[in-house]
């Protein structure tokens, strides 16, 4: 293992692609969490990460031997309105390395002071925030989610101003890029075709090599980004996530979650879910979600057309017809995971419909996503376990006839693998919103990290029965109704 040792591959595409800048020190750096298997995943030294220098370059008061520290020029459409110029406003690029695994990851710091693309902000960013993103990313690595994973987070010794002072924080943040749909937008909004092309190019090579092998590699390449958003909006849904501004600058074309503000999860369920608290339109509902996503895709088709044929016609064929793989796409994955859910394993006629029904029955009834889905599993064993169920309904017997029908579709299969095979995909625990919020509390007013030590190991094994954590599975009193997210920017 290295202490840092890169390969910048995007620091070497045009200039105009980014804005070369440093990051500006803070007074005492010091490290609140180290994510150790993540850095020996990386190739990393943990020990030197952990160390002064390690700290002092996590933190932003030092760059390592090899960084080349730069801001990304992107742009996107925020709430559906067109931004022209957005970019990195606090976050700096530190560098790419190639994992244990032969992956490219970028490694990025979140917070590292003002950028030419912070728009008069800051570029600060504060100890709640980052604590969120941290658990909040890390929760959905082990729950089997592409996302972005976080390698660390510092104090900075210094405060930052939002509505009051906020205790100061950096995340180290580890990407396959950080490469979104408004990076092309940047290029297209300009009619630079050869940045559109050179970036194009690049994704390709980096993401999706198969594509460009392909006799039409831009064609190649949307369908590959249509096809990893549609299956990762279906693994949100299927968590009941909520990621709460769904810009097209906070969506990857490489398929991963990536920036978790005013992000959420699900307790009562419910599609019309809105947490964040200037979604003041529901705009990014959890069941608008895949609309969204389809939306967003539809702008980075916009960006191509130049790339996918000389005549305009010609191009925006080729464009449907790429758009058109993201709605089978989306259902396949989705409702093979509802069927999962519900532990069938094998399709039939009337089997997304059985799952609809369902869903529908806890909407109507404010049952708990997560917990109603958990503890399902142990019905699928013994109908003695109906109970826990029912009780999630206002109206029981709204699961009666149900779970009629259900065990009648189960009546084939083995109880007990049909249980275990359901608790493999129905997790126990989730970041629930009420004791993220505990968590960042008890760090930001009391200084005290333990909620958020104990929440980062049991998230780590969402999918085990953890009986003396037992506590982190409960859902809020009155189902969370009213709870609000903020971005934290």
């Amino acid at each position: 293992m290295t202490a840092l040792s890169f390969d910048n591959s995007y620091a070497r595409l045009p200039e105009r692609f980014f804005a070369r800048h440093v990051p500006t020190p803070v007074a005492a750096p010091r490290l609140i969490r180290l994510n150790r298997a993540l850095a020996e995943e990386l190739g990393l030294d943990p020990d030197w990460l952990a160390g002064p220098e390690g700290v002092a370059a996590l933190g932003g008061n030092g760059v390592p031997e090899g960084a080349e520290p730069l801001a990304a020029a992107y742009t996107g459409h925020q709430f559906g309105q067109f931004v022209p110029q957005l970019g990195d406003g606090r976050a700096l690029l530190l560098g790419e390395v190639v994992d244990r695994n032969g992956r490219r990851r970028d490694i990025q710091l979140k917070g590292s002071g003002p950028t030419p693309f912070s728009r008069r902000g800051d570029g600060r960013a504060a100890l709640g925030p980052v604590l969120r993103e941290y658990l909040v990313s890390e929760a959905m690595a082990a729950l089997g989610i592409p996302t972005t994973r976080a390698l660390a987070a510092v104090a900075t010794g210094e405060p930052v101003v939002r509505e009051t002072l906020l205790p100061g924080a950096v995340l180290t943040r580890v990407a396959a890029s950080h490469i979104r749909v408004g990076t092309f937008q940047f290029f297209a909004a300009r009619g630079d075709v050869e940045g559109l092309r050179a970036l194009a190019d690049h994704v390709a090579a980096r993401h999706y090599p198969e594509a460009a092998r392909a006799p039409n590699p831009y064609r190649a390449l949307l369908e590959a980004v249509v096809a990893a958003q549609a299956e990762l909006v279906a693994r949100w849904l299927l968590v009941g996530f909520v990621h709460g501004v769904m810009n097209t600058d906070n969506m990857s074309v490489a398929g991963e979650t990536i920036d978790y503000g005013p992000c959420a999860f699900l307790d009562a369920y419910d599609p019309r879910t809105v947490y964040s608290s200037i979604d003041r339109n529901g705009r990014y509902a959890y069941g608008e979600q895949p609309r969204i996503a389809l939306w967003n895709l539809t702008r980075l088709a916009e960006t191509l057309l130049p790339l996918l044929a000389s005549d305009e016609t010609a191009a925006v064929a080729e464009a449907e017809a790429a758009l058109a793989g993201y709605a089978p796409r989306f259902e396949a994955a989705y409702h093979g995971g509802l069927a999962r859910k519900i532990g069938l394993s094998e399709p039939r006629d009337g089997d997304a419909a059985l799952a609809g029904d369902l869903l529908k029955r806890m909407a109507e009834n404010q049952a708990d996503f997560t917990l109603a889905f958990r503890k399902l599993c142990a019905a699928a064993e013994r109908s003695e376990a109906d109970g826990a169920v029912r009780d999630l309904f206002v109206d029981p017997t709204a699961y009666d006839d149900w779970a009629g029908r259900w065990r009648a579709r189960l009546s084939q299969a083995d109880p007990a693998a049909t249980a275990a095979a359901m608790r493999a995909v129905n997790p126990a625990f989730i970041p629930r919103n009420h004791r993220v919020e505990a968590m960042i509390e008890a760090a930001v007013e009391r200084g005290d990290f333990g909620p958020f030590e104990e929440m980062l190991a049991v998230l780590s094994s969402p999918y085990a029965d953890q009986p003396g954590h037992a506590r982190y599975a409960e859902a809020p009193a009155g189902g969370g109704v009213g709870y609000r997210t903020f971005c934290g920017t």
